[in-house]
């Protein structure tokens, strides 16, 4: 019976040839709404309309690796590779490492991109940006950042690894030193966002001074690129599992997970049974990279399903 106004509309005899002449495409549209809003009410699917979806659904787990953790910095190969390990999705690559087959050709970044989309596997970040001698603070800091941006775009990439420690990174306590460093970052970080990439710091300062210097560089687009095993190294290894929530979702663009020579659930300087934890708390989305040591790659291969069985167990993605 709802149909009822419908059939007549259509069954209705034709109209003198005049009359028929004058009907236009607006009036056509504004008596076939009046039919559909009346003879529809309560039918989301009349005519294949799609309802509203009823049930969440999990953000995938993303899990990627170095190629410098597989020992193949400038193999395309390593795509291939890594496409053979079960739970990874994506592969980490070096910018200006790999000899003459390093991301500043663009034959080279089309090569990696061909078998990017081939085994169906991401390059979601860049590291290994400058070149010898230059680091953060170098005047030509900026241009090798917008390098690697454009490395980024082409290979749909969205963090690009910025790298600064000990000496290369600045003393927050003296603007004179992170003054240039917040410039460099704060011209960048506008071309990086219009590419749709994200700057990740990674560096030996603390949390608290990381959360200082991107306050002070203040664009979106500026991120930590968070390694919490380097925390120990540089002497923040209490602050290395409550920097994640002092970070935030927002803050975090990009995880390093590694342990040594170790398997991830091994005993060691970080309890990433507790660091997953803090990660789901505070609902991280982003990609989990692995950073890890092997004698070979065939240690490599074989470790690498072990500590995504062991990543799998802990990480719970939020559902949206």
């Amino acid at each position: 019976m709802k149909l009822s106004l419908l059939s007549r509309l259509m069954d209705r005899p034709s109209q003198p040839q005049a009359n028929a002449r004058n009907l236009t495409r607006r009036s056509f549209l504004q008596t076939c709404a009046v039919a559909v809003a009346a003879t529809g009410a309560g039918s989301p699917r009349l005519f294949g309309a799609a309802s509203e979806p009823t049930t969440d659904k999990q953000v995938p787990l993303k899990l990627g690796i170095r190629a410098a953790t597989m020992k193949m910095v400038g193999d395309t190969n390593v795509i291939r590779v890594a496409a053979g390990i079960a739970g990874i999705r994506g592969v980490e690559l070096q910018v200006a490492a790999g000899g003459a087959h390093n991301l500043r050709d663009w034959d080279v970044v089309r090569q990696y991109k061909r078998e990017s989309d081939r085994w169906d596997i991401r390059i979601p970040s860049l590291a290994g940006i400058w070149d010898q001698g230059v680091n953060i603070s170098s005047p030509n800091a900026g241009e090798n950042i917008q390098l690697a941006i454009r490395a980024a775009e082409k290979l749909g990439s969205g963090v690009i690894l910025l790298a600064f420690f000990d000496k290369n990174a600045p003393d927050m306590n003296r603007e004179e030193s992170y003054g240039p460093v917040v410039t460099t970052l704060r011209k960048t970080a506008p071309v990086a966002a219009d590419a749709g990439v994200l700057l990740g710091l990674e560096n030996s300062l603390s949390p608290a001074d990381n959360v200082k210097l991107l306050d002070l560089v203040g664009h979106k687009a500026v991120r930590v690129y968070y390694d919490l095993y380097n925390m120990t190294t540089y002497g923040h290894g209490a602050e290395a599992v409550p920097g994640v929530k002092l970070f935030g979702r927002d803050r975090i663009c990009a995880v390093h997970v590694k342990n040594g020579n170790k398997l991830i659930e091994q005993p060691g300087p970080i309890d990433w049974a507790a660091a997953f934890a803090a990660f789901n708390e505070i609902g991280y989305e982003g990609w989990f990279t692995y950073e890890t040591g092997h004698k070979t790659l065939a240690d490599c291969l074989a470790d690498t399903a072990r500590n995504n069985a062991f990543l799998a167990k802990h990480i719970r993605m939020p559902t949206v």
